[in-house]
């Protein structure tokens, strides 16, 4: 008998060839569209409408995801999961953000819908495996599956990944793991697929592309405050601390003045005076720490002490990192190179050369023993 795999179609390319290349191999396949927000509400915390009028993407990504199953020959199961990305990650993005801290959401998309209420909603197919178009693979040889990075390291997104526990990556395929993105739309192209020369989602996950400040200040009331450099000199006025991260360049509104003509970002962030703090210069010293507390880390194999390297952000180069093992939970990584703009709320993903062992959140982050105004 063949064996089963349901895999989790969105209307992109990417799962689309995957679905193609599952078939290819022989598999008995089946489609599941997952629709996560409900655009048509659009409701806040308190049940109250938004004011934020957005055109709805998700419909069109489901008929394109339809035309692709019927093109292969699959069925598509069409499934809401938008109670279950409220309470797990929207709820959470949010909180984050009240928290002065900077979320990753697809990191939480992963590990709270794709890869747990996805598989949950799975189990009645009774499938051997589940499937996704990510670029990524799994090595199922040894003891417990190891995560690994995709063969096209500029569309790797093993960080997105670096989250789940090992449980999550049982019977799990990623079928275009190997390959590129060119390769990947060479194929849907050859297969006459419809989302052969689709763009890629940007955004939010599942939420998409909008302006992120007004959508923000639908589900947190922006708060003005002073944005000032390191001494208090007072420069302006900011609209919410929640509107700005560590490093950023762009929306400050800042030309240049007499002392420099050097760009100005932020430098940091002091949510109890709720002051925005701000530096001329990329190269800025206050960007640069030296080490970090991450916490929340969930971990695959062996957990030792020693040199691992680490992505503090996606697209990062890989930073050569000291590991400490605070408790079984908590990590202190240390960076003596020092590394710019490491951010709390983001991911700190760590490698064993190309394998993903692990992650979490980064906490609190430090120059020698100089806490950094970054929270």
């Amino acid at each position: 008998m063949k064996k089963k795999v349901l895999i989790g179609l969105s209307g992109g390319v990417d799962s689309s060839v995957a679905a193609l290349l599952l078939l290819k191999a022989g598999y008995d396949v089946e489609g599941v569209f997952m629709r996560n927000w409900d655009s048509a509400a659009n409701m806040d915390f308190k049940g109250n409408p938004t004011l934020y009028d957005e055109t709805c993407e998700q419909e069109r990504d489901y008929q394109d995801a339809k035309m692709v199953a019927d093109k292969l020959g699959i069925v598509l199961h069409r499934v809401d999961f938008i109670h279950e990305y409220w309470d797990r990650v929207f709820s959470y993005f949010i909180d984050e953000y009240n928290k002065n801290r900077t979320p990753n959401p697809d990191v939480l998309c992963n590990n709270e819908i794709k890869f747990k209420a996805f598989v949950d909603y799975a189990q009645k197919f009774n499938p051997d495996y589940i499937a996704m178009g990510h670029y990524a693979n799994i090595d199922h040889s040894g003891e417990y599956p190891r995560l690994l990075r995709a063969y096209d390291k500029n569309k790797d997104q093993t960080y997105f990944l670096s989250q789940l526990k090992t449980e999550q990556l049982k019977n799990v395929l990623f079928p275009i793991g190997h390959l590129t993105k060119s390769e990947v739309r060479k194929l849907a192209k050859e297969a006459d697929l419809i989302t052969a020369e689709k763009k890629d989602s940007t955004g939010i996950c599942f939420i998409g592309e909008r302006h992120f400040a007004e959508f923000l200040s639908n589900y947190l009331p922006a708060k003005e405050g002073d944005m000032r450099r390191l001494d208090g000199t007072y420069i302006k006025k900011h609209f919410g601390l929640m509107n700005y991260t560590i490093g950023q360049r762009k929306g400050l509104g800042i030309g240049g003045s007499k002392d420099t003509q050097d760009a100005w970002f932020v430098v940091g962030k002091d949510l109890k005076t709720n002051t925005l703090f701000v530096e001329p210069g990329f190269h800025h010293p206050y960007l640069y720490s030296d080490n970090a507390i991450i916490t929340e880390v969930k971990w695959r194999g062996e957990k030792k002490n020693g040199e691992y390297t680490a992505k503090f952000r996606y697209r990062q180069d890989d930073q050569k990192v000291l590991i400490e093992w605070i408790d079984d939970t908590t990590l202190k990584v240390l960076y003596p190179h020092k590394v710019r703009a490491v951010t709390p709320g983001q991911v700190c993903a760590i490698y064993s050369g190309d394998e993903c062992v692990g992650s979490g959140f980064i906490s609190e982050v430090f120059m020698k023993d100089e806490k950094r105004l970054y929270s």
